[in-house]
């Protein structure tokens, strides 16, 4: 994975995001950002809500910049990873375009290994349940044969 550096807008710098790159300046209609994106409006319109993103209006339409494309990946990318919405707005409403953001950068690391924790747990869960459905697999197949070849063996008799 690549590393993220902080820059410009939402804590994004050229490279990271290529897609947000291209037409830096442009703006994006509300189905455009969903189907850059794969996701619906709904969703669109409830990280507006949440505060999340805050698309220019005009007249009726949402229009979104070049910061709410990178803070709708860098929602999506806490989303995949497990955090709750409450922390991505929490780690992402601290950049600040002119500071260090070194609070910002810490809170995000105490979060991220939180999460790891949390995430490894589950993987070992997983592995557990995943080893003992294998063997309870392979218990029903012996059973299953031992019974098939049971059954052809009365049929012959």
């Amino acid at each position: 994975m690549k590393p993220m550096r902080v820059g410009e807008d939402a804590g994004v710098v050229s490279g990271v995001f290529p897609e947000i790159e291209d037409g830096e300046d442009a703006l994006f209609k509300i189905g455009e950002m969903a189907k850059i994106y794969g996701v619906t409006l709904r969703t669109l319109r409830f990280y507006e809500d949440k505060g999340l993103l805050h698309p220019k209006r005009e007249g009726s339409s949402r229009l979104y910049t070049r910061r709410d494309r990178a803070r709708l990946k860098l929602i999506l990318l806490g989303r995949k990873i497990g955090f709750s919405l409450r922390d991505v707005k929490q780690m992402i409403d601290l950049y600040d375009p002119s500071g260090t953001n070194a609070k910002q950068l810490r809170l995000t690391l105490d979060k991220s290994e939180k999460q790891l924790g949390r995430l490894q747990k589950q993987r070992a869960a997983l592995d557990e349940a995943i080893d003992e459905l294998g063997s309870l697999m392979s218990v029903v197949r012996r059973m299953l044969t031992e019974r098939t070849v049971a059954a052809a063996n009365n049929n012959v008799n």
